[in-house]
């Protein structure tokens, strides 16, 4: 009625003994508003993992690196995009390496 926006799902169907039409609106608003949250901590996690003094490496259950701090790039010799998906055994002694496949 104000005219305010908002972000919003639409959804309409037609009933099939009528042949009218049945629809809704729901607000997501809400929902927007905790995805924005959610990304605003996440990069405040990154920005911290990437200040630290350390190397920092984010793993999965398999070894593959799923994220590096900035120092991993500089003390390793290696860019962020040639670390993203390999095993965490490329940066392990040979017989260390075994352990982390």
């Amino acid at each position: 009625k104000d005219g305010t926006t908002f972000p919003c799902r639409l959804g309409l169907s037609e009933t099939k003994e009528s042949g009218m039409f049945c629809g809704f609106i729901h607000d997501l608003t809400d929902e927007k508003a905790a995805e924005a949250e959610i990304l605003a901590k996440k990069r405040l996690a990154e920005k911290i993992i990437d200040a630290a003094f350390d190397s920092l490496f984010v793993i999965n259950e398999r070894g593959i690196i799923e994220m590096v701090n900035a120092t991993s790039t500089t003390v390793f010799g290696w860019t962020t995009e040639e670390f993203i998906g390999q095993n965490i055994s490329m940066i392990m002694p040979s017989d260390h390496a075994e352990n982390h496949n």
